[in-house]
Parts: C-alpha cells; structure tokens; sequence
C-alpha cells in the first residue's frame, strides 16, 4: 500500500500570479506528484499551495519550490496581512495514508536539512518535527516575523534547526515541519471593524485573551505571567482584520486539532460570538483544502438539528454543509475542487457505478463477459438497502411522527453506509473477474514464469470467491432494516419495504451462485467447504428473513 503525504507550502506572493506559476511549475515538474490546489490571496500577499503523492517525489517537490521562491521572492518589498517571516514562510508535511507522524517527522527533518545545506539560511523545525518543546508552537517560531530576524539570529536560543544562523535579507527563514491536517477558515462578518472582528476571534481561540484591570492594564500571576481567559474553541488560532478586496472583517482561523473542533462546531462558536456583539456570520471561506469527513459531520450535524435524517448521500450532506455555513458566500464552493479525498481520488476508479442506469444495462447486455452475475447482484442488494433507507427517511420526516425522527434517522444511517458498500462491490466484483483474465495473460515460458503465473492465477481466484461472499454478508446485514421498516416504517411505503426484502435476497442467491462456480477452480477443500458453510447459512438467513417481511408486508395490504 503506497504512502501519501501532503505538502502544503505557504509562499510570501499573492499579487504576481507570473511568480506563482512558475513556483508551482516547479512542484508540477515532479512525477510522481498531483498539484491539488492553488490559493492566492491579493490581501495577505500569500499563497497556500496544496499537493500530494509518496514521500521520495513530495519532498523533491518541496525542495524545488522552495529554490524557486528563493530565486523570485524579494522579503525585502514584501508587505501583507498575514503573519509572515520568509520567502517560502511554512512548509508543512502532513500525513495522509500508511505513514506515521513520526515517520512524517523525520521527513520534515530530511527537508529541512536539504534547504538549510543546499539554500543556505535559516530552517526551524515546528510542529511535531521540533526539536524544542517551545518550536512546537508557530507563532514562537515566527515571532517578530521578518522584521525580527536580524536581532533573533544573533541570540543562542533561536538558533536555526538547520541552514545559516545568519540574516539573508531578501530570503528571510522558513519553518518545515510535520502535522495533523489543518484547517484553514475565514468567517465573514456582516462589520467592516478589525476590532470587533478580534474581539470574536479572542472569544472562540484556544489562547483566549489577556485578562484585564478595570484600569485596561493585564492581570499578571505569581510569576508575572498575563492571566488569560480561554476561548472556546480547542486546537484553534484565530485573528480578526479587515479584507479590502470582499469590503468586510473576517475571523481567520487555523484549526490545527480537527478531532478537538471540527469545523461547524468552530462555525457555531464564532456565530454565538458574533451574536452577542451584536454580529453576525454571513458566511464561510476555506482556504485550500479540508477532508470529506469534515463536510459529512457538517451536514450530519445541522441535520440533526433541524431534525432531519441524517441517513442520506455524500452529495446531500455536502450541499446541506455548504448552505448552513455559507461555503458559497464569496464564491461558488466546488466540492470536487475543495475536498481532498475528491481531489486525489483516481479517475475512472468505479466505473460501472458512474454509468447511467441504462449505460450500466446496456454494458451487462453487451458479449463482454463482465460485468456479469455478480455485480449485478450487488446493485441488487444496492437498491434493495436503498429502499429500506427511503423508507426510514419516510418514516423520520412523517408529520406526527416527529418524535421518532431520531430512531428512523439511525436506521437510515445505517441503510445508507449498507448501500454504498454494495455499490462499491459492484465494481469489485468486476474488477475480481478482470484480475483471473489478466493472470491467465502471464507469460509461461520459464519455470519461474509458470510459478509467478500460477500464483497470480490462484490469488486472483480466491478473491473472485471472496468478493461474492462479502456481497452476501452485507446483503444480509440489511435484513434487519427492511424488516423493522415493515413493521413500523411509514405505512405507506410497506410495499417498498417488501420489494426491498425481494431485491436482497435476489442479491444473496445471486452472489452465491458466484462463489459457487468460483471455487471450483480451488484446490484447498478444506477452504472450499469453510466458505460453502458460511454462505449456505447467510442464504438460509436471507431466505427465512424475506418470508418474515413479506408475512408482514401482506398483513399491512
């Protein structure tokens, strides 16, 4: 399984879209590498550049834009809103997939030692690549920001991690480090006041604000350390300021601990704030990129508030997402543009569930081998949980029934994650078939060969026989639901509910023709007979299931 890190360099420029592109020409210029976003800001003259691949190309990228913006960026004329200290500021690694943050650490450290021996200036290492409890923190590592660097270099204590613990001035430093994926977000508030602005972002930050006397002067413990309030909001940073180009104040936020405040929490904090003051958020900005799991929480979340199913598509728990946090406030929120598992997600990897229904019936039709059986029994089952999800979506939605919307909505959860894992099998079972073909292509010409051949062959195979038996567990899985929205689903829709019970166990008998005729080319018996006895059981289940519902069904008509 391949590792995948992100990088997400922040470079001091984002007025000269020439200098940009041909910063990002250089990352481009890395095979192995996928360019995911770039996100310029005329305002805070930067620009946060996203990309993804394996560690080994991820880093060569890295260098190389960090080169180039070493070559065009001059510190010396930079002037912006955001904090900033270097040419190529923060250069964040961020663990994707099969990698570690420790692993991802070290990589930093490769990083940054490279830029510091090769570029020759300063390097600190943040985040979870410090080297220094207190280089943990950002905002320690870039205090003062380029303008304090030539008095920082000189102390002992801020001796760069690698690279030339002098000033370059027109390079400035730069921070790599490694860390959890961070959000980055601005509120829009409906006020042109950088004050009133700070003032929320101090309500809603981990930090909070300094308290003060009623003579306006900080408040200090036994050590003489300004005693601070803390907001509300854990694993944020916030600032308020003023954004010439939209015309109003934003709240910008850095969520560094996803798990702590996911995103709409951190919307509904910053809305409480800005109504108190006499505010209100008009909207939400994200800078780069954020994972789908955030979004589906969003819309989960402002579901269950209006107490609504939350048992419903990606799709919908996107769009319900983007409306109730204003995405689309200053510009069209393009989820597949946004969303970085949508981002990196390979073209064409499903397929069959991207045809049309016609499409897919007429590719089943056609003298092509696959799809065949089996995936067609696995959007059986697919459409069979899909019906039993509708009708827990009925029931949860039904006038006077408001008090059990929770109850249905569970079910309809529960039916939705039923139907996406059969439509995924559609395709993997297609793809299992195509695997067999492709072993049987090997060449055979050698004994070596004939082993590597054989092998493939009788791997191929087993999956060819798992792939069907997993099409019966979850076709089973689904049992349950269809049958308690039978018993006390919506009344209406109880005939749904009983073709539902007819579809999954058209689905169960369908897969287990597959594993049948599969296994016959496996020479373990012993294996054989273990998956014949699971699959005969689940098909008796199904079989004494759908009599169950269908006894129910007709007692309702």
């Amino acid at each position: 399984m391949k590792q995948l890190i992100e990088c997400v360099p922040n470079f001091s420029e984002g007025r000269d879209l020439k200098i940009i592109k041909e910063i990002t020409d250089q990352i481009e210029s890395v095979e192995g590498v996928q360019l995911l976003d770039v996100d310029p800001g005329y305002a805070t003259n930067r620009t946060v550049v996203t990309f993804v691949g394996e560690p080994a190309p991820v880093l060569e990228a890295a260098f190389r834009a960090i080169k180039k913006a070493q070559e065009l960026i001059d510190m010396r004329k930079h002037k912006g809103e955001h904090p900033r200290f270097g040419a190529t500021d923060v250069c964040p690694l961020v663990p994707i997939a099969n990698i570690s943050m420790e692993e991802t650490a070290k990589l930093a450290h490769q990083l940054a030692e490279r830029v510091g021996r090769e570029l020759d200036y300063a390097v600190y290492c943040y985040e979870s690549a410090a080297t220094k409890p207190e280089r943990k923190n950002l905002a320690y590592v870039r205090a003062g920001e380029y303008e304090a660097l030539p008095e920082k270099l000189k102390k002992p204590e801020h001796k760069p991690d690698y690279g030339a613990a002098e000033f370059r001035p027109r390079t400035g430093a730069t921070a790599i480090g490694a860390r959890d994926f961070l959000i980055a977000v601005n509120f829009n508030l409906n006020t042109t006041s950088t004050r009133r602005a700070n003032a929320v972002a101090f309500d809603v930050r981990e930090a909070g604000r300094v308290v003060m006397d009623s003579e306006g002067k900080p408040l200090v413990d036994e050590k003489g350390e300004p005693i601070r309030q803390a907001g509300a909001c854990k694993g944020t940073k916030a600032i308020g300021w003023y954004i010439a180009e939209y015309g109003i104040a934003q709240v910008s936020m850095n969520i560094t601990d996803i798990n702590a405040t996911p995103l709409h929490l951190a919307f509904e904090a910053i809305a409480e704030s800005a109504y108190q003051r006499g505010l209100r958020v008009t909207g939400t900005e994200i800078v780069g990129l954020l994972p789908l799991r955030m979004m589906l929480e969003a819309g989960k979340y402002f579901l269950r508030k209006q107490q609504r199913s939350v048992g419903v598509s990606e799709a919908e728990l996107i769009k319900i997402a983007i409306k109730s946090m204003g995405l689309d406030d200053l510009k069209p929120f393009i989820a597949e543009e946004k969303i970085i598992e949508y981002r990196i997600a390979e073209k064409n990897a499903r397929p069959l569930v991207g045809l049309s229904l016609a499409d897919f019936a007429h590719e089943t039709a056609s003298e092509s081998p696959a799809p065949g059986g089996g995936s067609v029994s696995a959007y059986m089952g697919a459409l069979g949980a899909a019906l039993g999800t509708m009708v827990a979506n009925l029931s949860s939605h039904k006038r006077g029934w408001d008090a059990h919307w929770e109850e249905f909505s569970n079910y309809a959860e529960e039916g939705e994650k039923i139907k996406n894992r059969l439509l995924y099998l559609v395709d993997e079972d297609t793809a299992a078939f195509n695997a067999i073909m492709e072993a049987f292509k090997l060449p055979k010409d050698s004994e070596q060969e004939k082993i590597v051949r054989s092998q493939a062959i009788a791997k191929a195979n087993r999956n060819a026989i798992e792939v069907p038996l997993e099409i019966i567990r979850t076709a089973v899985s689904a049992f349950p639901l269809i049958k308690a929205m039978a018993a006390s689903g919506n009344p209406n829709s109880v005939s749904d509910a009983g073709v539902g019970a007819l579809a999954l166990r058209a689905a169960v008998r369908g897969a287990y023709l597959n594993v049948q005729i599969n296994a016959a080319s496996e020479s373990d018996k012993e294996y054989v007979a273990e998956i014949f006895a699971e699959a005969k059981a689940l098909a008796d289940t199904a079989e004494k299931m759908e009599a169950e519902v269908l006894e129910i069904v007709q007692s309702k008509m």
